[in-house]
């Protein structure tokens, strides 16, 4: 069933996966999260997991939990709780920044979120969607960089990739939530964004400036 070596207790997901069930971003999630009750043991597990966020649930029926990447915790991000809220299938999450809110819609798992609530990110546009394609690393620079360019400006199709360069490990992230709200919110439009090697993230702003964001999510492995 897995390409992962996970631990007993760890669930892993992959997140805004493709209309073929391909790609997406892998999210370690650990059930109990008392079997690592500090700050300090759960960084040191995000780190020898490696992927790009883990989320450790503290209470599964009202959607307390926390997440860590390599090296940080953050209050905030997008595909951690949409594949926490479809495995847990949960309609409230609760965090730090507030009440997120989830819900199924066939394929589709989605949030309800808030710009303020994402990271700063810098999102630059790129002059085709062939520009972006072609990158093969990291452009230079520093800080959160999300490239993007558009496929159809008509049918809101956009081609994205993004790029972490924040040293520990993860040079580019495979589909980010945060990121795609973000951008939905300053073009105040729905998007349908192809991210990574083929991921896929669906977007839609609402009239109280939340953004809701959507993807498919399978389980690719239990630990």
């Amino acid at each position: 069933m897995s390409d992962y070596d996970v631990p007993a207790g760890i669930d892993v997901l992959r997140v805004f996966c493709a209309p073929d069930g391909r790609h997406g971003n892998a999210l370690g999630v650990v059930r109990d999260g008392r079997d690592h009750p500090d700050r300090a043991s759960r960084q040191e597990l995000a780190r020898r997991l490696g992927f790009s966020e883990t989320v450790f649930v503290d209470d599964p029926e009202r959607g307390h939990l926390e997440i860590y990447t390599p090296g940080l915790r953050l209050p905030f991000a997008g595909h951690p709780l949409v594949g926490t809220a479809w495995l847990l299938d949960l309609e409230v999450l609760e965090l730090e920044v507030g009440e997120v809110f989830a819900r199924q819609d066939g394929e589709f798992s989605w949030i309800t979120a808030r710009p303020e609530w994402a990271p700063p990110r810098t999102l630059e546009q790129y002059g085709s969607a062939a520009e972006v394609e072609a990158l093969t690393g990291p452009p230079p620079g520093e800080g959160w960089l999300y490239a993007w360019a558009w496929e159809d400006e008509a049918a809101g199709r956009i081609r994205a990739r993004a790029f972490p360069r924040r040293g520990d490990g993860i040079d580019e992230d495979e589909a980010t939530g945060a990121a795609a709200l973000l951008l939905s919110d300053r073009l105040n439009r729905a998007l349908n964004i192809s991210q990574g090697r083929g991921s896929q993230i669906l977007t839609a702003p609402a009239p109280d400036g939340s953004v809701e964001i959507g993807g498919r999510v399978v389980l690719a492995a239990q630990g």
